[in-house]
C-alpha cells in the first residue's frame, strides 16, 4: 500500500483510498471560563456526522442580544478541525473581542467526502442554528437578524459558497449580514501570474494547492469547478447587487494566496456588491492567526473584524 498524496504532518493518502490525518495538537471545550470565554461542542447531525463547537463570552455584555459568527475551518477540505488549538484559542478570543456568539463547525472532510460535501453540511449548520437558537441556553441570546459567515483558507471558500447557498434556500429566521474572509482559498485552471512564476521555479505551494484540489473537487472535474473558481458563481446581475452580503476580504502580505483574495474582491466589486473592503496584514503569512492566535496581528485582525460585526 503506497502513498498515493500527501501533506507532511498533515495527511497521507493510500492507494486504497484510505486516509490518515495528523492533528498539531487539540483542545477539549469546556463549560467553566477560561480568558473570558467559555465553550461546548454540539451535534449538527449525528448522522453524517456534523459537529460543532460553541463559544461565548463568559461575561458578556448587557446587551440583550449578541451577533452571532458562523466559522468554517480551513484545510484545503481536506484536514482541520474546530478543536485544533489554534482555532479553538483564536474564536474563543474573538467570541471575546465582538462580544459574539460564535459558532464553529466541523464539516465532512474529503478526499472521502467530496465537494460540494462541505458547502451542504456548513449550510445545515444554519438551519440547525434557527432551529436550535430557540432551545438552548448557550444561543438564548443569538441574534438571528445579524449572523455573520467568517473562515479561513478554505473555510473563506466555504464562507462565500454558503452565502450564495442561502441565497436560493430558505434558512428560516437566520439573516446573513455579512462575510469574514480570512485568507480565501480560490483557484481556475488559468494561473496567475504569480503562480506561473511559482510553477516554473517548481515552489511547492503550487504542487500543495493542487494536491487539495485534485482531492476535494468532484471525480472527473477541473479547477473551473465553481467551488474553486468564483467566477462561475451563478447569480442574477440584481442578486449581486441588491442581496449580496456585505463582504470584508482579509489578505497576508507573505502569503501566496494573497493575489486569489484580491481578486476575489475585484471580483465582487465588478458584480456590483454593495459593500466590499480588503484589508492587508503587513509581513504576515497565510492563516498566521491559527499559528500565532495570540500575536498582535491575530489582535489586530479580531479587533478589526469586531469593527465590521458592529457595522451592520
Amino acid at each position: 500500500m503506497s502513498i498515493v498524496a500527501e501533506s507532511p504532518d498533515y495527511l497521507q493518502v493510500f492507494s486504497d483510498g484510505s486516509v490518515k490525518r495528523f492533528a498539531p495538537g487539540i483542545v477539549a471545550a469546556s463549560s467553566e471560563p477560561c480568558n473570558g470565554y467559555k465553550s461546548k461542542d454540539v451535534i449538527i447531525d449525528s448522522s453524517k456526522p456534523i459537529t460543532g463547537r460553541v463559544f461565548i463570552p463568559s461575561d458578556p455584555t448587557s446587551l440583550s442580544t449578541l451577533p452571532v459568527v458562523v466559522y468554517f475551518h480551513g484545510g484545503g477540505f481536506c484536514i482541520g478541525s474546530t478543536t485544533w488549538i489554534g482555532y479553538h484559542h483564536f474564536l474563543g478570543d474573538l467570541s471575546v473581542a465582538s462580544q459574539s456568539i460564535v459558532l464553529s463547525i466541523d464539516y465532512r472532510l474529503a478526499p472521502e467526502n467530496r465537494l460540494p460535501t462541505a458547502y451542504e453540511d456548513c449550510y445545515e449548520s444554519l438551519v440547525w442554528l434557527g432551529h436550535q437558537a430557540s432551545c438552548d441556553p448557550w444561543l438564548h441570546k443569538a441574534d438571528l437578524s445579524r449572523v455573520f459567515l467568517s473562515g479561513d483558507s478554505a473555510g473563506g471558500n466555504i464562507a462565500h459558497n454558503v452565502a450564495v447557498k442561502t441565497m436560493h434556500n430558505s434558512i428560516g429566521h437566520v439573516k446573513i449580514r455579512g462575510l469574514l474572509l480570512l485568507h480565501p482559498y480560490f483557484g481556475s485552471e488559468k494561473r496567475t501570474e504569480k503562480e506561473m512564476t511559482a510553477e516554473e521555479a517548481a515552489d511547492q505551494n503550487v504542487a500543495s494547492n493542487d494536491m487539495f484540489w485534485r482531492l476535494s473537487i468532484p471525480q472527473g472535474s477541473n479547477r473551473d469547478y465553481f467551488g474553486c473558481n468564483f467566477e462561475k458563481t451563478e447569480l442574477s446581475a440584481a442578486e449581486w447587487r441588491h442581496e449580496f452580503p456585505a463582504v470584508v476580504v482579509y489578505v497576508a502580505e507573505l502569503d501566496f494566496l494573497k493575489e486569489r483574495g484580491v481578486m476575489y474582491a475585484e471580483f465582487l466589486q465588478r458584480k456590483g456588491v454593495k459593500d466590499v473592503t480588503l484589508v492587508e496584514a503587513e509581513k504576515e503569512s497565510h492563516v498566521f492567526h491559527v499559528f500565532k492566535p495570540e500575536c498582535e496581528a491575530t489582535r489586530l485582525l479580531q479587533k478589526n473584524m469586531n469593527e465590521f460585526i458592529w457595522s451592520y
